[in-house]
């Protein structure tokens, strides 16, 4: 098909400016001009609304930025300026400041009197008091209170107490001579023992308990003074050992003397083992023949050990000597004879016994 431009008027029926074609494009291009200046309108105005917070806040670079390596390095906090807070200003109606007062010297100590010790620094308050320290009453016992003991090896103990003396019903003391350091535990033991047992046991005995000979209590050592055993007793605050008891009347009842009754002895040996875990005596270990040794020992299903034997008292004349020689006794020389010689006639020849047989050897 061919046709050229002046033909083409005779192809289409509307065609050129009268069909409204050039109008059309003026008109779309003055509805896109308008529509660009309303959206730089709004977009200035907007612009101008957003401006005092954004220039409050800010500005944060790109972030492609970094990536190009196009950022400004940042300041170290060295670098950066230190705001130091001013304190507020003075009110004017504040009263004034007053001048630093110089300190008063103390005077100096005259000569030949202490200086004075420096005032102690606040201790820290104390430990609340256990049980058996509540229980343990003056009405019961004068026992205060020693600072706790930690030593080597274990030695020593808690809430422990200097027994001076056991406060009996009646109001009388029996003084424990020396003071014994014990646990309290073991001191109320050995106070309910002499209130309970051994008062009684002295007045039936036509007296009373004034003292009880305290011959070891605390002292950090092993068992029997041997070195390397096990820690005694002794060592942790637990032990007592008792040489005698004092009474009224001025008498000593020594507990191991055999010339003590013995009936005396066995009562006390009797209350001893039903009150302490071990009760060691005479015949017990050989370390224990002059004084009874009382402790609290804990053990395995409450174990016991007593070993105290009550020995008879010694015989006025000991069985196995001879009886002494009267004076009329004749000489030893004259009496060696015996009496058959005697009734011989001084003349009579003695007979001469015949030798026996030789015997043969054995091989």
């Amino acid at each position: 098909m061919k046709f050229s431009a002046g033909e083409a008027g005779r192809k289409w029926s509307c065609g050129g400016p009268a069909c409204g074609e050039k109008p059309m494009v003026t008109a779309a291009a003055l509805l896109l001009v308008l529509c660009a200046l309303m959206c730089a309108l709004m977009c200035a105005l907007m612009c101008a609304l957003a401006w005092p917070a954004a220039a409050a806040q800010k500005p944060r670079p790109a972030p492609w930025f970094d990536l190009l390596g196009t950022s400004r390095p940042k300041l170290r906090r060295a670098a950066l300026p230190i705001s130091v807070p001013l304190p507020k200003p003075r009110p004017a109606d504040a009263p004034g400041s007053e001048p630093d007062q110089p300190v008063a010297e103390k005077p100096a100590p005259a000569p030949g009197k202490p200086a004075e010790q420096a005032a102690p620094t606040a201790s820290p308050p104390p430990a609340p008091l256990s049980a058996c320290r509540t229980a343990l009453t003056e009405a019961i016992a004068i026992a205060p209170s020693i600072p706790d003991i930690h030593g080597p090896g274990g030695c020593g103990g808690e809430d422990l107490v200097r027994l001076e003396a056991v406060v009996l019903p009646d109001k009388r003391q029996v003084a424990v001579k020396p003071a014994a350091i014990l646990r309290c535990a073991m001191a109320s033991e050995i106070a309910d023992w002499i209130r309970t047992d051994i008062a009684p046991l002295a007045a039936g005995a036509g007296s009373a308990i004034s003292g009880l000979d305290n011959f070891d209590s605390f002292e950090c050592r092993g068992r029997n003074r041997v070195v390397g055993a096990p820690l005694s007793e002794h060592g942790r605050a637990n032990a007592l050992d008792v040489r005698a008891l004092k009474l009224v009347n001025g008498q000593s009842i020594s507990l191991t003397d055999r010339n003590v009754p013995r009936e005396l002895r066995e009562n006390v040996l009797h209350s001893v083992c039903a009150r302490f875990t071990t009760v060691l005596g005479p015949g017990s270990d050989g370390y224990h023949e002059d004084h009874i040794h009382l402790d609290l020992m804990e053990r395995h299903n409450n174990y016991k050990i007593c070993q105290w034997n009550v020995w008879d008292p010694l015989p006025a004349i000991a069985p196995l000597l001879p009886a002494a020689r009267p004076e009329e006794a004749p000489p030893r020389e004259a009496a060696a004879k015996p009496d058959a010689d005697k009734s011989e006639p001084a003349n009579a020849e003695p007979e001469t016994a015949e030798a026996p047989p030789p015997t043969k050897k054995r091989r």
